[in-house]
Formats: C-alpha cells, structure tokens, sequence
C-alpha cells in the first residue's frame, strides 16, 4: 500500500488468552473480524494493548501470522516490533517481512536508557536493515524518554521513518509536533494513541487515531472520524464524550492504573461481550475480579454496549 495515504482509526488489537493462557487465535479473529465490519482503516497488533512485551519471539510469530490471514488484505495490517536493543527489533522485523505486514511500529531502546542521538541511530540502523514503513513510537511512560519532535519531522523528510504513533501523553508537544509536520510538507503520518482527546488531536492536524478502547466500541470512534471529515463538530463532541464515559471501564480495578486497569479494562469488557474467552491477562498481572467486572458491566450498560 502507499503508506502515505494511511489514515483513519486503527486501534491496537489486544492478545485474548484462552483458558490455559495462551493465545486464543478465535477469539482475537472475533476481535478484528468485528472491527472490520464496523470500519476501521487498519489493524495494529503486538502494541502495548496487545502485550508486546509478555510475548515470546514464538508468540510473536504466531500472533503476525494469525493476524496475516485473519485480516486477508482487507485493511492495512502494522506490527509493533518493539524491544531493548537494535539488533532484537530488527529480528523481530525480519519476521515481518515473511508475511503481509504494512508497516511496523518501534520505539525508542528502553531499559539501557539512550539519549537522543542514540535514539536517532537506533532508527537510521533499522531503516538499513528493511524496506518496511517504520512508524516511531513515542510512549515515554514505558520507555523512560519522548521523541524529540524535531528528530521526528528531520527523519520524516530523510526517509528514514514514515510515521509517529504517539502516546506520550502531552498534547501540546503533539500539536507542535503536527505544526512543524505541516511547516515541512507533512512528511510524516501522525496518529493519536490517547482515547479520549481525539477530536483535539485531529484538529492539531493527526492523520488518525489508535484507540485502545477501540477493540470494546469500534463504531464510536469510525463515527467520529466521519464526523470530523464531515466538519460537523457538534457531533465530533457529542461522540469524544461518549468514548470518555466509556474508557472510565479502566479505572475500576483496585490495582494501580496501568496494563492491569487499561488493557484489563478492555479485555473483562470483551469477555463480557461474550467476544473473548477470558479476561485473562499475562503474568505476572491479575485480571478484574467479580466485584470490578460489575463496575465494568455497569459502564457498559449505561452506554449501550451491553
């Protein structure tokens, strides 16, 4: 595909377990088939929703494969090859390229924490190693450092990279990030990873959105992309509150925010839906109990998804 005319919503699939923890391959086909049919423009699968990194390099392979033919070409398929070093996401890369992948995403090293000139040379090693899209993931929580824009705008108008997946958290870098996009010819395509201020992150200028809570209500956020491109803005409101409400299923659990409240917030919510098996999550992390799935379930209602 030209990656250049990437757009829309492409949420971040997760990685349903079966009841012996492992990869349930039906129902994750359940969560992408459903998707689909709602209208979304991508799939992004092994990202921080879809536990990237509790995934062996056996699992890795078997989760691209089973997107790969589960999606069959109806949408842009992108892999997050996301890991500590240059040399294990270029492995993680060379798997891609046995299948139908569109584009992969990677973030900056994490763990021996970089500065930014490393950070840049770890792209520039990976754009010589593929010919694949590279997306740049800027997640500073998990990694411990942000993209800094510039590098970010300077790779796009190299070549090196072809787009930014961003969930740093801060909406005004963002939007510089999109102006200084705009200033330079818009080299690069840039996607929102944050659910509940898209409609912000479309007007700075994001090409689309990656919404998490789009594996739970894929239609709130294809409507609101509709909208938007209809310029009818009372309705882009109207729809960016209903996904607010609705991402407060991550905030019912007990246990800090984080993989255990965001991604076992959207897995207890499809098990609930009767699309997933389990709402089982990988260890070392414990998934909702009864008394949070309840919570769950009451959002869930109250918005008309259950």
């Amino acid at each position: 595909m030209d990656i250049s005319k990437l757009s829309g919503v492409i949420p971040p699939v997760v990685t349903p377990l079966d009841k012996d923890k492992k990869f349930d391959k039906e129902s994750f086909a359940k969560v992408i088939n459903r998707m689909i049919d709602a209208g979304i423009h991508g799939v992004f699968v092994l990202g921080s929703t879809g536990s990237v990194v509790f995934q062996t390099k056996d699992n890795r392979e078997e989760i691209v494969k089973a997107a790969d033919e589960v999606i069959a070409g109806r949408v842009p398929l992108l892999v997050g090859c996301i890991d500590t070093q240059t040399d294990r996401v270029i492995e993680h890369i060379k798997v891609c390229e046995k299948y139908n992948v569109d584009a992969v995403v990677v973030t900056a090293p994490f763990y021996a924490l970089d500065c930014q000139d490393n950070i840049e040379r770890h792209f520039r090693s990976i754009r010589e190693a593929t010919k694949l899209p590279i997306f740049a993931y800027d997640l500073p929580v998990c990694v411990g450092k942000s993209l800094d824009r510039n590098m970010l705008v300077n790779l796009g108008k190299e070549g090196i990279i072809q787009g930014v997946k961003d969930s740093s958290g801060n909406d005004v870098n963002f939007r510089y990030l999109c102006m200084t996009n705009e200033h330079y010819g818009h080299p690069l395509r840039l996607f929102s990873g944050h659910e509940c201020v898209v409609d912000g992150a479309l007007i700075s200028g994001a090409d689309g959105v990656v919404p998490g809570l789009g594996n739970v209500d894929p239609n709130v956020y294809v409507e609101m992309w509709n909208a938007f491109n209809k310029k009818d803005f009372d309705e882009v409101k109207k729809l960016q509150d209903k996904a607010a409400r609705e991402m407060l299923i991550t905030a019912c659990t007990k246990q800090d925010m984080g993989f255990g409240s965001g991604v076992g917030g959207f897995m207890t919510a499809l098990h609930q839906m009767g699309i997933i098996k389990t709402n089982y999550l990988p260890e070392p992390t414990i998934p909702l109990d009864d008394s949070e799935a309840k919570k769950v379930a009451e959002i869930l209602k109250k918005e008309g998804l259950l």
